[in-house]
């Protein structure tokens, strides 16, 4: 794998993790969040989660190879 493919799938899943964390954060804490004047549910950043999380997984394993 060429350094710059395993550059990039770091960043990327670094990117993916943080926005994991934020979206747990807000599970736990309680975080309210609006976009809009839409109130967005808690069940929508479950799904966040499992995303991100597992986009940040594949790719920290990709970078690993």
């Amino acid at each position: 794998m060429l350094i710059q493919q395993k550059t990039y799938f770091t960043v990327v899943s670094t990117i993916f993790l943080i926005i994991a964390v934020l979206h747990l954060l807000r599970i736990v804490l309680g975080w309210y969040a609006e976009i809009g004047g839409w109130s967005v549910p808690i069940w929508l950043s479950w799904i966040a989660l499992i995303i991100s999380g597992y986009l940040a997984f594949a790719g920290f394993k990709l970078a690993k190879k």
